[in-house]
């Protein structure tokens, strides 16, 4: 009996195992940073000098209401008031949803219940916009409330 030996089969093996680990190394030390990196956005730009206030009106719930946020459309400058602060002072609970899907890049996603959930009476929910554009929103519960910021470049 008489036992040959297969080179070929242990070297195919081994470059295979070698393959592997070089494209596990590259997924996890080069693409997975890359694609879950946020954009290096100004210190001016996520903290602003000033915000943009919108207040939710007391009986915004009511379909008869036409006033509700206010104001309905606001215009904030990049690096100066894009970070925009609504305040209930209604006494019932409200949302500020993105009509688009907008997920801002670093900021995340536009809308209150993503993050803290309904805006309860006397509550505020925050949101710094770091691109400009529109942004048109309105309230999940309530969807007659409707909405508009628009960004503007500013001075960056």
């Amino acid at each position: 009996m008489q036992i040959t030996s297969n080179h070929a089969g242990g070297i195919s093996t081994i470059a295979f195992i070698v393959a592997v680990i070089v494209s596990m190394a590259y997924y996890q030390f080069s693409y997975l940073p890359e694609v879950n990196s946020k954009p290096v956005v100004s210190e001016e730009i996520l903290n602003p000098a000033q915000t943009t206030s919108v207040s939710i009106l007391e009986g915004s719930a009511l379909p008869s209401q036409t006033e509700n946020y206010e104001p309905k459309e606001i215009t904030a400058n990049l690096g100066e008031t894009n970070k925009v602060i609504w305040t209930n002072e209604d006494t019932t609970a409200h949302t500020v949803t993105t009509d688009t899907g907008y997920n801002d890049p670093t900021s995340g996603e536009f809308d209150s219940m993503a993050t803290i959930g309904l805006i309860l009476p006397q509550q505020t929910y925050e949101f710094v916009f770091t691109e400009a554009g529109e942004y048109p929103y309105h309230c999940e519960p309530h969807p007659w409330m409707t909405g508009k910021v628009t960004v503007e470049r500013g001075r960056f």
